[in-house]
């Protein structure tokens, strides 16, 4: 009992600040919420985009010799296998490529690419392709 009589007045202090700060927070609302999440997006699409920028400035800086070697041609010759005709300087070089293995088939020097070839893949690449590996080395 008299502990009651001591805790009653040690109590009834603490209520006003109680009441105060539930009555200052205020529960959320959803267009705060709203407006957060938001943000929140626009600032991982604004890393995202930006690091994206970075990567590609950082992947395109070549060296001096970056320009020496242009792939004139591809034909599939199976699944996972092609035939490569790759310009390096005034020589062609025919080359086989299959997952995990480059193999050197030919050195031809330099040719003009016939009409259908020079827009871009040609259904007659690879009959192309034969002719100018039948043709004798000069």
């Amino acid at each position: 009992m008299r502990m009651r009589k001591l805790l009653t007045p040690i109590v009834a202090l603490f209520l006003p600040v109680a009441e105060a700060t539930a009555q200052v927070v205020a529960p959320p609302t959803m267009s705060g919420n709203l407006v957060q999440m938001l943000l929140g997006l626009v600032g991982i699409l604004v890393l995202l985009v930006g690091s994206l920028w970075l990567l590609k400035k950082l992947t395109l800086q070549r060296g001096p010799g970056a320009g020496l070697m242009r792939i004139v041609a591809v034909t599939p010759v199976g699944g996972r296998e092609r035939v490569v005709v790759v310009e390096v300087g005034t020589t062609w070089l025919v080359l086989g490529v299959a997952p995990g293995r480059v193999s050197a088939l030919a050195e031809i020097p330099r040719q003009a690419l016939p009409p259908a070839a020079q827009g871009g893949a040609s259904a007659a690449m690879p009959a192309w392709l034969e002719q100018l590996m039948r043709k004798p080395k000069a």
